[in-house]
């Protein structure tokens, strides 16, 4: 495939070694010092552009490659406000847009351990829960994207809590979701459950940013060709 990289941050060069390693050429490369300058005839062989950009930037990103009729992969966060806009503009013009907010294929697992744990505790009102995730200091967005998903499927599945608030949860209706910058930290995300008694927590943590961008290149294999939007369900068949 020929791949036009959006974002060419830490996340945009991991993208790209994996990228070249699997066979694939980088025809492109796009961020904040270029992209004003970008032309059609820049983008007429892209076959695919993978998008890891900044909450600002993201919504724009993605509705150049509608333009253009370029499938695109994105993994930027933070920019959510806009996202039933995209799926149906992607959906009316017969677009291809894949999206997720973490691309590992381990942290996919664990929304589906986390969706499934919730259902048991639903029955289990003596346990409250909270959401806590840990990154990297250059983060942009807290919550973390992947923290968020995680906490809307605690809210689908536990009908004792209607909303959730950052760092603490004013009243027993609310799940707290804690944020913390550390270092280089890549992802940690624990959903804990706990009583007067006891507590149970599950928990990933990953170890680099190559589970990530693997995912993203796995992702932009599996649209080619396609038309419509596309999710980590979809491709992982979970």
């Amino acid at each position: 495939m020929k791949i036009a990289i959006i974002g060419y941050g830490k996340m945009g060069k991991e993208i790209e070694q994996v990228a070249l390693d699997r066979g694939h050429e980088i025809l492109l490369k796009l961020d904040v010092s270029n992209i004003r300058n970008v032309k059609k005839e820049d983008l007429q062989d892209i076959d695919v552009a993978v998008e890891f950009s900044n909450p600002e930037s993201a919504f724009s990103n993605i509705n150049l490659c509608f333009d253009h009729n370029i499938p695109i992969v994105s993994g930027t966060t933070g920019w959510l406000d806009k996202f039933n806009e995209t799926v149906q503009r992607c959906k009316r013009e017969q677009k291809t847009f894949f999206y997720a907010s973490n691309y590992s294929i381990g942290v996919n697992l664990f929304f589906k351990l986390n969706s499934y744990l919730a259902k048991m505790m639903n029955k289990f009102s003596a346990y409250d829960v909270h959401v806590e995730e840990t990154h990297h200091t250059q983060k942009l967005d807290a919550p973390s994207g992947t923290a968020i998903t995680l906490t809307e499927e605690l809210l689908n599945s536990l009908d004792r809590k209607k909303n959730w608030e950052k760092e603490a949860a004013s009243n027993s209706d609310s799940i707290a979701v804690m944020s913390f910058r550390e270092g280089k930290v890549p992802g940690n995300h624990k959903v804990t459950y706990e009583s007067s008694f006891d507590k149970l927590m599950i928990e990933h943590n990953a170890k680099s940013r190559k589970g990530f961008a693997l995912g993203a290149v796995l992702a932009a294999e599996f649209i080619v060709g396609k038309t419509g939007y596309f999710s980590m369900n979809d491709m992982l068949k979970i």
